[in-house]
């Protein structure tokens, strides 16, 4: 099993694999438009502007899990993302990050990179998972983790990246 193993469905509704992603470095994110953490959308879609050259690529899945922070279909999402954070990169229909009906996409984050002591759940909207170009899932950030927080450990597998392919 892998990442590349998955298929996502897209916020204008086409299906995709994410098999198309191989050999980029990602970072998967449960999203919400009304979160404390929505403002992380800015910061994202910075580092996504910055590196996406450079073979980052971040997926956003917007989820309605947490407080209910997510009740727009995913026209009034997308909308959403592009009005007010300008968000280019690649954003997925609303998914359930926990429970029975979890993505099984989701499921299979949760168990390559468990949270704090070894817990499966995802705590809140704005959770990121770091995946590197082989598909491995390497690290989770919880939402108080700023995208910045995340650049050091993402440039380092982006560079890794660029000696493999040297």
């Amino acid at each position: 099993m892998s990442i590349y193993d998955f298929s996502a469905e897209t916020i204008r509704g086409k299906t995709v694999s994410l098999e198309q992603y191989r050999g980029k470095v990602l970072i998967i994110v449960n999203t919400a438009s009304k979160c404390g953490f929505t403002p992380q959308y800015k910061g994202l879609e910075k580092l996504y502007t910055k590196f996406k050259d450079d073979g980052l690529v971040i997926l956003g899945f917007p989820c309605n899990q947490f407080g209910q922070q997510e009740k727009g279909d995913n026209s009034e999402i997308s909308e959403f993302c592009e009005i007010n954070y300008g968000v280019t990169f690649p954003m997925f229909a609303k998914v359930e990050v926990n429970g029975e009906n979890a993505h099984p996409l989701f499921k299979y984050l949760k168990d390559e990179a468990p949270g704090l002591l070894g817990t499966k759940g995802i705590k809140w909207n704005f959770t990121k998972f770091l995946v590197d170009a082989e598909g491995n899932v390497v690290e989770r950030f919880g939402p108080k983790d700023s995208p910045d927080s995340i650049r050091q450990p993402m440039r380092r597998l982006l560079k890794a990246r660029d000696m493999a392919n040297a």
